[in-house]
């Protein structure tokens, strides 16, 4: 999405300490993003979390529940808002639970940025390039990973094609998937 700068995924909401995928304890998975409120507004941002999960179904585990975290009290009363709008369009109760945002446990190398891992030409192609915190943390990274899980039309592809830093073998299965001459 334009103005999401960077996507983390990882572990919040429990009290154990230190968290792995293997050893998750108490804590569900989630995903931290870093974004650029002049270019997309936290209710913007709600919106596309909300219209992404069914926010009345029960969690079949703490792992998996719909879960946000607030940083703030207009966060928590954005959340709030769109869930009585929800349930009052819907007729049914939000499961989604809020919590108040405590600490973030970064997850293994191995689940950061999902799509572009899969793809072997991505992965080595940035990896040559960035160590891997770096990896981590690029904006580059995060918004190539988005654009191949199919998230982004090809209008903000080509608007932005140039800025990604990609070489001529990547920049052209990309323009494939999105249909781009």
């Amino acid at each position: 999405m334009p103005g999401v700068i960077r996507t983390r995924v990882g572990y919040a909401g429990g009290i154990s300490d230190n968290p792995t995928y293997h050893n998750i304890g108490d804590h569900t998975e989630t995903i931290q993003i870093e974004y650029d409120p002049d270019q997309i507004s936290y209710r913007e941002l709600l919106e596309i979390f909300w219209d992404n999960h069914n926010p009345a179904t029960q969690p079949r585990s703490r792992q998996y529940m719909n879960i946000l975290f607030y940083h703030n009290t207009d966060q928590k009363e954005e959340f709030e808002e769109l869930k009585l709008e929800y349930e009052s369009e819907s007729g049914r109760e939000v499961k989604t639970e809020l919590k108040e945002y405590e600490e973030f446990y970064l997850a293994e190398d191995y689940h950061q940025k999902y799509y572009l891992q899969s793809n072997s030409r991505f992965k080595n192609h940035y990896r040559d390039i960035y160590d891997l915190s770096d990896f981590i943390d690029s904006t580059v990274v995060a918004r190539v990973n988005g654009y191949l899980g199919r998230y982004g039309t090809a209008e903000q592809l080509l608007e932005e094609i140039n800025k990604l830093g990609l070489n001529e073998q990547t920049e052209s299965y990309l323009k494939e998937r999105y249909n781009i001459e």
